[in-house]
């Protein structure tokens, strides 16, 4: 019987309260699999994206008690893509699931997920949320409208609640991999690259235990990437308003000269509110090509997307 192995890959951030929960889910669930699936076999990589708490203290104990149990251990925190990309390029498995720590993404999926996927029917088995019960309204409103925006200005097409808990095969993993560029966008790539996906509908989950680190600005931060990630518009956006204020001011400069011998006072004013008009423009495109400009010089630096400080191996290696 030929064997398949089923890579658990696990970004975490201060997950010490969590872990536990987690990990007793995913054994449970593995548990049930592998009893229903003789040739399967699974492996649970976890990626510690420089936590502050015990998060790795708890990984050393689960490795040890636990040989399924992998882990790669950064020396900072380098943020959840670079997380992502090193839980896939550490995986070996046949197929790869991708998923939190924090219970959100429920792991009593994936042998739905795996059904999916070994049909040959699909390449990758995707939860998408439908409801956004439980979070903060302003919060909810500002995610319905970016994906309204980058679906519009972007070709590839990004589904709306679509999350990170996915099931792949290797070839679509693989395919993942083969994109190199450090600023990355998880959601745009994994649309990017095609293959057959199944989404399943699922309702917003509360985190079982511990607190998100995901704030208002760092979300808004995480949406710039993916706008200029996999889309140019905002720069055809600076041309528009050049052209709209080229436009603006020819209005400006006739209306200026036929006021210029009976009101003084007017022609100052439209004067001013033309140069603010014209500064606030100009460092409004200029913003928008220094953040293009800002991620080529990145690209082109090539740095690490991550760099490791410990895995399971070199902490038994350094105890015996």
């Amino acid at each position: 019987m030929d064997k398949k192995l089923i890579s658990v890959v696990v970004p975490c951030y201060n997950e010490e309260e969590v872990l536990p929960l987690f990990y007793d889910e995913i054994v449970r669930v593995s548990g049930g699999m592998t009893s229903e699936h003789p040739e399967l076999e699974f492996e649970f990589l976890f990626v510690n994206d420089g936590s502050k708490d015990g998060t790795l203290k708890t990984l050393r104990q689960l490795s040890e008690r636990d040989e399924r149990v992998r882990y790669v251990s950064f020396s900072r925190n380098f943020g959840k893509e670079a997380a992502l990309f090193a839980g896939l390029e550490n995986a070996e498995g046949d197929y790869v699931v991708t998923l939190d720590a924090d219970l959100q993404h429920p792991p009593r999926l994936i042998p739905q997920m795996y059904d999916y996927v070994s049909s040959g029917e699909y390449d990758c088995a995707a939860t998408r949320r439908i409801s956004r019960k439980g979070e903060p309204a302003l919060l909810s409103f500002f995610s319905r409208m970016f994906y309204k925006i980058i679906n519009k200005i972007s070709q590839t097409q990004i589904i709306d609640g679509a999350q990170d808990f996915r099931f792949m095969t290797r070839q679509m993993v693989d395919a993942i991999l083969a994109m190199p560029e450090c600023n990355r966008f998880s959601k745009g790539i994994f649309s990017w690259v095609g293959f057959e996906t199944k989404y399943i509908e699922v309702e917003n989950t509360e985190r079982a235990a511990g607190k998100t680190t995901w704030s208002f600005w760092k979300l808004f931060k995480y949406s710039l990437e993916g706008i200029m990630a996999f889309s140019t518009a905002p720069m055809a956006l600076s041309l528009l308003f050049g052209i709209l204020l080229l436009a603006a001011a020819l209005v400006l400069l006739i209306v200026t000269v036929v006021k210029a011998c009976t009101d003084t006072v007017g022609t100052l004013l439209a004067v001013s509110l033309l140069i603010t008009l014209v500064g606030g423009l100009q460092l409004f495109c200029g913003g928008i090509t220094g953040m293009y400009l800002s991620k080529i010089y990145l690209e082109i630096k090539n740095r690490p997307k991550y760099l490791v400080r410990e895995t399971e191996k070199t902490y038994k290696n350094k105890g015996d």
